[in-house]
């Protein structure tokens, strides 16, 4: 008997360690695979500092910052329905208890959302959610190590005083810039 109930205790933790519940990673690895999205990993040296003196709170806020993951999904009127349905799975999934909803504006056509994994002075993870109806959907994750809200705003203060590193980020302006049709010359008839 005692042997069966250790059979039974063994397979119920083998069941309950074999769960697959859907989280951000496994979002961005299965949508990696689908040929509209688009990923792309951002190292922080994106953020141009070379030419700047930085005080030891931003040296700090650099350090604590390790890298950004970023899935987007472009509109082309025809996936509307595709971004509706990504879009309701990246909700679901930043409701989870995991997720600290720092911040939630706009509606369901336009609409942003920063989350957080962590808490205090130890958050391992921002999540910015952002919805466009005219130009798609995009998810960053911006891991690090002991992130604070105070180091992420330093970290905005950096970028603007040193710029950015456009080039580590062009894949992202054709996804998230409206593509503006650009006015015909007429051609003059000789």
């Amino acid at each position: 008997m005692k042997n069966f109930i250790l059979f039974v205790l063994g397979l119920m933790l083998i069941t309950v360690s074999c769960k697959q519940e859907p989280t951000l990673q496994k979002y961005f690895v299965e949508s990696s695979d689908d040929k509209n999205f688009m990923t792309l990993d951002v190292a922080p040296t994106f953020i141009k500092t070379e030419k700047l003196k930085l005080t030891p709170q931003e040296q700090a806020a650099l350090r604590s910052l390790h890298k950004f993951n970023v899935l987007a999904l472009k509109a082309d009127g025809k996936n509307q329905a595709q971004l509706k349905k990504e879009g309701e799975k990246v909700k679901q999934l930043l409701k989870g208890e995991e997720y600290e909803e720092l911040i939630h504006f706009g509606s369901d056509d336009r609409g942003a959302s920063i989350h957080t994994v962590g808490e205090g002075d130890a958050i391992e993870e921002f999540v910015v959610y952002v919805n466009q109806k005219e130009t798609g959907m995009a998810v960053v994750r911006v891991m690090g190590e002991d992130m604070n809200p105070t180091n992420i705003m330093t970290l905005m203060g950096i970028m603007q005083k040193g710029g950015l590193d456009m080039e580590q980020l062009k894949p992202l302006q054709s996804i998230m810039m409206p593509q503006v049709p650009q006015p015909q010359q007429d051609q003059k008839q000789e």
